[in-house]
């Protein structure tokens, strides 16, 4: 039973973590298996690179997806807590990226939903140790949190603003010039206040023209504004983090020199 676990541990260090050399080229190794099979689904999709190579093509994703199967296997069967890993975001994608495959033997072209395998690329972030890195988008990842609330009701104000300047506009414009209801009128607002300006609606009036040039210049000041609360943010949750994983709770990002995990609890 103690080797049993051993064993487990072990796998659990190997496959989750780049904190030692084994699991960084691990990880490694993953990666390049899962840049070389999204390659082969992208060229099975050339018709004409299909019908010369087909075979090969065929071969191929299947090697792929064995391995990955096998390579999910191991992962449920090192963690503590098989269930919380299988529903956790990269369980989910992992499985995911096996699943076409087989779904290809009833359905025909699942197979070109292996792209969705791209996804496993975001372990790129861990399995590198580049610290710096992870460091940084782990500030990222609180300053964001942080600054839901601010960014919510900045939203809110941005929303009644577009309601307003749509609803002046309909009233100085008109349906004569393009602006036909209010939701149309709000659209251009949308347009307008964001910078995009695809042209397709535009005011004819100089009183339209005019209120056009203040919204223009009201949203480069708002482009500024998250800008300005994710910085502040960013500048308070500057705080140092690991690839190491939790066996137990499966969470990320613990401190440099933690001991136990600050998620759950448990001894890292």
């Amino acid at each position: 039973m103690r080797e049993n676990s051993q064993i487990k541990k072990r796998f659990h260090e190997v496959i989750f973590e780049a904190d030692t050399k084994e699991g960084k080229f691990f990880d490694i190794v993953l990666l390049w298996l899962i840049i070389a099979s999204i390659t082969v689904v992208l060229l099975e999709s050339i018709y004409e690179l299909r019908e010369d190579y087909g075979q090969i093509f065929f071969f191929l994703e299947w090697m792929f997806t064995i391995l990955f199967t096998i390579e999910y296997g191991l992962r449920i069967y090192s963690t503590l807590k098989p269930r919380k890993y299988i529903f956790s975001f990269y369980g989910i994608i992992d499985l995911a990226a096996i699943l076409p495959t087989y779904l290809s033997l009833f359905v025909d072209g699942g197979q070109y939903l292996l792209v969705v395998r791209v996804l496993r690329l975001l372990r790129i972030f861990r399995i590198f140790k580049l610290t710096h890195l992870l460091r940084q988008a782990d500030i990222l990842k609180k300053a964001l949190r942080a600054s839901r609330g601010k960014i919510t009701v900045f939203l809110f104000a941005v929303v009644t603003l577009i309601f307003v300047i749509g609803a002046i506009m309909y009233v100085v414009e008109g349906p004569e010039n393009g602006f036909k209801n209010i939701p149309t009128s709000m659209y251009w607002a949308i347009v307008t206040l964001t910078t995009v300006g695809y042209g397709d609606i535009s005011p004819q009036t100089p009183l339209g023209q005019l209120l056009a040039s203040v919204v223009m210049i009201i949203g480069y000041a708002i482009i500024a504004v998250p800008t300005g609360i994710v910085s502040v943010e960013i500048a308070q949750a500057n705080k140092a983090a690991t690839t190491q994983v939790c066996p137990h709770c499966l969470k990320e990002g613990h401190d440099t020199d933690a001991i136990f995990c600050k998620y759950c609890g448990s001894k890292l």
